[in-house]
């Protein structure tokens, strides 16, 4: 029963009630699951490759959590907010992975401290040492433009969680069976808007063109592989990326179709020899999302809460 002079009480449940972010009953993804690393795997690449697709997860989620406050309507604030959990709990489980297949990517804060390795992943890294996508870290721009960025970013961790299932890493494989659930709902929330927007107005309309033009350079460096990621296909425990190019240019056709827009065929976004945000080159961007995100934490470094 609902206790009408108490409107948290139900939102910290004891029950079947798990659809909280910071309720107490949700499950355990990895409950069950065998958390060793298989023998023939290289435990530096694996720690790589999970924080690769961890901060992907936990910049996306710090992106979309400038929203609050600050979205258009209450109703798109929640559901942004609500991706950017699912986002943040893929990145925590990812980033403990990371650690637990090899702690030497841990910064160390004292021998004493209180904090979780994956805390201690996402607050006490320098940006160069930050593997995700400069994709994740665009800023949000108007919402059409995050809008766009969550469509194309989506759609690409759609298509990887989907074959990450099958991945012999019991924790990659776990992770990505319920990351599906979760990421099928952000990219038809992102390609509902799309197509809102594109047929809409003239104003929204011309907010998806730029969107698009802003954002779009910066799809092509989803499908490069790097070393680690190659390494881990040929095992069965990572993904090539390009095998999901297909698939991802299948999407986001459809979409553009619908919502009566075109993907821009202009340059991609520069790299540094070579290098992006896998090598831990980034924008400019990241580096002050950065100073906002990780503010407390190295303020008060052995604090607990």
């Amino acid at each position: 029963m609902i206790d009408h002079d108490n409107a948290y009480q139900d939102l910290v449940d004891e029950d079947s009630h798990d659809q909280w972010a910071f309720g107490t009953s949700f499950d355990d993804p990895l409950a069950g699951v065998d958390t060793t690393v298989p023998e023939d795997v290289d435990h530096a690449a694996l720690a790589t490759y999970c924080l690769m697709l961890g901060d992907d997860a936990l910049i996306s989620s710090q992106r979309l959590a400038e929203w609050v406050a600050r979205a258009p309507e209450l109703e798109e604030e929640m559901a942004l907010a609500n991706i950017g959990l699912d986002l943040l709990g893929q990145a925590r489980l990812l980033l403990a992975r990371a650690a637990a297949a090899d702690e030497t990517v841990v910064p160390h804060i004292s021998d004493t401290s209180p904090i979780p390795a994956e805390d201690a992943l996402a607050f006490f890294r320098d940006e160069n040492k930050f593997r995700n996508t400069r994709l994740a870290e665009l800023d949000n721009g108007d919402f059409a433009r995050t809008i766009t960025r969550l469509l194309v970013f989506s759609t690409w961790r759609l298509a990887l969680f989907d074959r990450l299932r099958a991945s012999r890493d019991p924790v990659l494989a776990a992770v990505a069976v319920k990351g599906i659930k979760e990421l099928t709902y952000h990219r038809d929330y992102a390609a509902r808007w799309a197509v809102t927007l594109g047929c809409g107005t003239t104003e929204s309309k011309t907010r998806m063109v730029d969107a698009l033009s802003r954002v779009w350079p910066y799809a092509e460096e989803l499908f490069v592989p790097s070393a680690e990621e190659l390494a881990l296909a040929e095992v069965g425990v990572g993904v090539d990326p390009r095998e999901v190019r297909a698939e991802f240019d299948s999407v986001l056709e459809q979409v553009l179709h619908t919502a009566e827009l075109a993907a821009p065929t202009e340059r991609t976004a520069g790299t540094v020899g070579g290098k992006a945000g896998r090598q831990g080159l980034h924008t400019e961007g990241l580096g002050l999302l950065l100073a906002e995100m990780q503010s407390v934490a190295r303020a008060h470094p052995e604090g607990v809460w």
